[in-house]
């Protein structure tokens, strides 16, 4: 055997014994792979915390952008929403905690007379962005006295999309009114 095809078998055993190591690992691996799913449509009225029956919330996960959402009483008479925002693409951005103690990892109970350390954040080290669009809409209710009396009959007509484009309508019960407070 010469020392060329030593290390070209060498070389064919690496090569065997990497590919069994990753066939190990994926088959360890199911097709959950630990990652959030993506974002599907969601949408909840409801009321504010606090008891109070002045207005309606509507929170919205949707791939269209809320345009409009009103309150439609069982005579027919919409309220539309005062307040309507969307959030295009919802990201948050994640730091890395620095804490400037060299001190730190310290047996507990030696190093309890060193003050408190400040805490430095340090530069960015992900972000996460949201596939779909955050909408949310504040209907006031017109009438609280006859909503509690007949909450229903009530209903929240919610439109999503673009006039020009694709267009999405959703019919919600009304939210059930806070119990009283006693």
């Amino acid at each position: 055997m010469t020392a060329g095809s030593a290390v070209f078998g060498f070389w064919q055993v690496a090569r065997v014994a990497g590919s069994i190591l990753i066939l190990a690992v994926l088959a360890g691996c199911s097709v959950d792979n630990g990652l959030p799913p993506v974002a599907t449509d969601r949408v909840q009225a409801r009321f504010p915390p606090g008891g109070v029956v002045n207005s309606i919330e509507v929170d919205a996960v949707n791939r269209l952008p809320l345009r409009t959402a009103e309150l439609v009483a069982p005579d027919g008479e919409a309220t539309p929403a005062n307040y309507l925002h969307v959030n295009p693409s919802p990201s948050v951005t994640f730091y890395q905690r620095q804490i400037d103690d060299p001190y730190e990892g310290g047996i507990s109970g030696i190093h309890n007379f060193t003050p408190v350390p400040a805490i430095v954040t340090g530069s960015p080290q992900g972000d996460a962005r949201l596939l779909a669009m955050v909408s949310t809409a504040s209907i006031p209710v017109p009438d609280e006295v006859a909503y509690l009396r007949e909450w229903r009959s009530y209903r929240v007509f919610l439109s999503f999309g673009d006039v020009a484009g694709e267009v999405e309508r959703l019919v919600l019960p009304a939210p059930e009114p806070p119990a009283p407070k006693s």
